[in-house]
């Protein structure tokens, strides 16, 4: 279409989207107990985006719908993903920018999918542009696609001159300067108006309609003209731009006064036809000393003279009518159909969500928020059960039981104990104790060597950042590191503090092996050996009088073994109850009220909690009983089995302090694993963003040193010999091409760093995002120690009683079925 100005597209570049995006979503959405493979999608997202910033140069209706399809992809996975956790360094050069030949492109690198919006949009509104601009003024169809086109295009602009500053947080580039984006809204809204005007020419429609439609045309032009000539924004359009607008400025006043004339005509007006007519013609000569051609002008040019002479020959001859001055003409008044369109939730009709299984971000943060909760009442209810099972144990090994009510004939060794020893050893007993916590360190370090790496990783950067904004002062515009990573230094800093407890938790463990070594190393030998190394009582001398106390603490004991194996139950129960929460939340998303978490929280719990609270009640009957009882078992047991009594409870406290051991260690080892894959997915994140500063950072030096190198060839350039042709007014041409000017050298390929680990090790992902628990910097509330939450209060007044220590006797956290986001 003729005198329609097309926006240039803005220059993209490739850019590996598919290891960051495969990064945090496998960090973010998988869990160990939940692999969730995000390959085929990113590697179609990956194809999308290619096919997509590619093809919009052939301009035309698929390659627009081929951006649609990408911008809608870019919009449905920002609402699953924040737009500044994946770190891809997506890069644009400016539209407007000419590539002189003393300069670079303007450029820009930002890692985050708010900025790729940004300059998609901007590329779908300016692909509008040129589709407009190529359709035929001959077609009502062309006409009528051409309008809507630019009406989209004037309302993208709009948009992204309110929203772009906020987004990207530091100086754009030219292009995408609200003001830019103003006068090109503006230019769209004109353009688009200006299509009304010849769709109404077109459809010969009434001659004040079209004049109205025209001077609302001139007004629009009027404006645009102010704000493409601003001193700030008149060196970024293309030179033809401006004359134009200009032309068009003249060209739709005179349509507009010379259908007013047509008005009047009918009217018998001929007075003010003719002052219209002349006020016509003088809009259209101003608009012909311009460069720009245009067919309609010059048809309207002879149109408007052949009326004129018309009309002053009947004015002259028949009418007499007196010609008002063109100052005095009342306005022709103004119609305007063409209105900004507002951004569609869709742009594209043939959308498909290549991460549908992946849930909004808002309904995570309510799923992590909600597994978090839930593992905090599940790790407090199965403390509190390990802790009151631990002051049975203790109780029971210091009053020897069940031991003390076991006949053995001859010194044998009490049936109870033979079986605790046959544990002992069918767990490998002490070896594999000892082996187990000989590894902590190793596995403690591992762990302290990936934070370390994601550390100095950040402080390098920092460095880097730092010393080149010394450097480069004001003109170093990229925002400080210091600012970009405080998320990323706060977690170090709460990982850390988790890595130190678990150091605590260590030394609790390794004191309570220590405390029991002997006695699970007596446990650990063969029976002989075990018969051996306990001292033989005297004869069993139970009086008649206290069978009925023996029978009485036997039933006693089976009822502790049905406590300990109902708590089991209750564990087990508490452990494996899980709820499917996604429904649940993308129902309540949007809609105010109780979050249904808390409701759910207390129907699935609650009964659990009551039946945990009634097994300790339950205890504290059956401790009583049990003390009542021993009392008297106690006045009239035999006297000489003193020293195999301490033994026996000697052996006791050890059996219950290696099962202990046995599951703080399994716990333990897990934790480590677990806080691994933590920690390697926040090492994968700080790698990512330390790729997309430096990518970042290689570009900003490129430009300043481009920046340095116009500066130092500019105004240097020696004039051209006379006898190269200079014109007789003594103008100097141009350097002809292949002049030689400063250049900066060419970026350096980039490679993503490696991180430096001292192990091989393959990233699994982290059950949820670290991001979403701000708290404890993102690792689920399941993942820490039970003792980071409460320490226990000691149990004082039960002789032989062993305290569990700082943290209950249970320093690693019991993993519950983790519930990853269902895909």
């Amino acid at each position: 279409m003729a005198g329609i100005l097309a926006v240039p597209l803005k220059k993209p570049s490739d850019v590996d989207v598919i290891k960051p995006l495969k990064n945090f979503l496998s960090s973010t959405y998988s869990s160990s107990n939940n692999q969730e493979d995000y390959s085929d999608a990113v590697n179609e997202f990956s194809k999308l985006r290619i096919s997509a910033i590619w093809r919009a140069f052939e301009k035309n209706e698929t390659a627009l719908e081929m951006m649609n399809c990408y911008y809608d992809q870019l919009t449905a996975l920002e609402c699953k993903v924040p737009p500044n956790e994946i770190q891809i360094p997506f890069k644009w050069k400016d539209a407007f920018d000419k590539s002189s030949l003393f300069g670079g492109r303007l450029s820009l690198t930002i890692a985050s999918l708010s900025f790729e919006k940004v300059c998609v949009l901007f590329n779908i509104a300016a692909l509008q542009s040129s589709i407009a601009a190529a359709q035929s003024v001959e077609s009502d169809e062309g006409l009528k696609l051409a309008a809507k086109l630019l009406q989209q295009a004037a309302g993208i602009f709009s948009h992204l001159k309110g929203c772009v500053m906020p987004l990207l947080q530091q100086n754009p580039t030219p292009d995408l300067n609200p003001e830019t984006l103003g006068a090109l809204s503006s230019l769209m809204m004109a353009q688009a108006q200006e299509i009304f005007v010849l769709k109404a020419i077109h459809d010969n429609m009434k001659d004040m309609i079209i004049a109205k439609l025209s001077s609302q045309c001139v007004e629009m032009y009027d404006d645009v003209a102010k704000q493409l000539q601003k001193e700030a924004l008149r060196s970024i359009w293309d030179r033809d731009w401006i004359n134009t607008v200009c032309t068009k400025q003249g060209l739709y006043q005179g349509i507009a006064d010379y259908h007013k004339s047509l008005v009047c005509r009918d009217a018998k007006e001929v007075g003010e036809e003719i002052a219209r007519l002349e006020v016509s013609l003088s809009a259209m000569k101003t608009a012909q000393q311009s460069t720009i051609r245009n067919p309609l002008l010059q048809d309207y040019v002879n149109k408007a003279k052949l009326n004129l002479a018309e009309a002053k020959k009947n004015n002259d001859f028949i009418y007499h009518d007196r010609i008002p001055d063109p100052k005095s003409l009342p306005p022709i008044g103004k119609f305007c159909p063409a209105k900004a369109t507002p951004l569609p939730d869709r742009f594209s009709t043939s959308f498909t969500d290549l991460f549908a299984a992946l849930v909004p971000v808002a309904v995570h943060q309510a799923m992590a928020a909600y597994d978090a909760k839930k593992n905090e009442i599940v790790n407090a209810e199965v403390l509190k059960l390990r802790e009151s099972t631990q002051l049975l144990n203790s109780i029971l090994a210091s009053l020897n039981l069940p031991a003390a009510i076991e006949e053995t004939p001859g010194g044998a060794l009490p049936q109870s104990l033979c079986e605790k020893a046959d544990y002992v050893r069918s767990a490998n007993g002490i070896e594999w104790l000892d082996k187990m916590i000989k590894d902590l360190p190793d596995l403690l370090q591992r762990n302290q060597d990936i934070l370390d790496e994601a550390d100095r990783m950040l402080r390098d950067e920092n460095e880097s950042d730092s010393k080149l904004r010394s450097q480069f002062g004001d003109r170093w515009s990229r925002t400080p590191s210091v600012k970009l990573t405080e998320t990323f230094r706060s977690n170090s800093e709460k990982y850390r503090k988790i890595i130190s407890n678990a150091v605590e938790a260590d030394k609790s463990v390794r004191e309570k092996f220590e405390k029991h070594r002997a006695g699970i190393e007596l446990l650990s030998r063969s029976m002989d050996q075990l018969n051996e190394s306990v001292p033989t009582g005297g004869p069993s001398n139970t009086p008649q009088a206290s069978q009925g106390a023996v029978a009485e603490m036997r039933k006693l004991m089976e009822e502790v073994e049905a406590v300990r194996a109902e708590r089991d139950t209750i564990e087990w129960e508490l452990k494996s109850a899980s709820t499917d929460m996604k429904d649940m939340f993308l129902s309540a998303l949007g809609h105010e009220g109780k979050e249904p978490g808390v409701e759910e929280l207390h129907r699935t719990y609650g009964p659990l909690q009551k039946r945990v609270q009634e097994s300790i009640s339950r205890q504290e009957t059956l401790l009583e009983n049990i003390q009542r009882v021993n009392q008297v078992l106690t006045q009239e047991r035999s006297s000489g089995s003193g020293q195999r009594e301490e033994v026996l409870k000697q052996l006791a406290a050890a059996f219950d302090a290696f099962k202990e051991l046995e599951s703080n260690l399994k716990e333990g080892t897990k934790f480590y694993n677990d806080l691994t894959q933590l920690l390697v997915g926040f090492q994968n994140k700080v790698s990512d963003y330390c790729f997309a500063r430096k990518t970042e950072k290689e570009e900003l030096l490129k430009d300043l040193t481009q920046t340095a190198g116009r500066d130092t060839t500019g105004g240097q350039i020696p004039g051209i010999p006379s006898h190269h042709g200079a014109s007789a007014a003594g103008g100097a041409r141009a350097p002809p091409e292949g002049v030689p000017t400063a250049s900066a050298p060419g970026a350096p390929n980039v490679h993503q760093p490696t991180p430096s680990l001292p192990y091989p090790i393959q990233p699994q992902g982290m059950p949820m995002p670290y991001a979403t628990m701000p708290a404890y910097g993102g690792v689920p509330m399941h993942y820490f120690p039970t003792h980071y939450q409460q320490a226990p209060a000691g149990y004082p007044g039960y002789p032989g009683y062993a305290p569990p220590g700082a943290y209950g006797g249970y320093p690693y956290p019991q993993q519950p079925p983790h519930n990853p986001p269902p895909s």
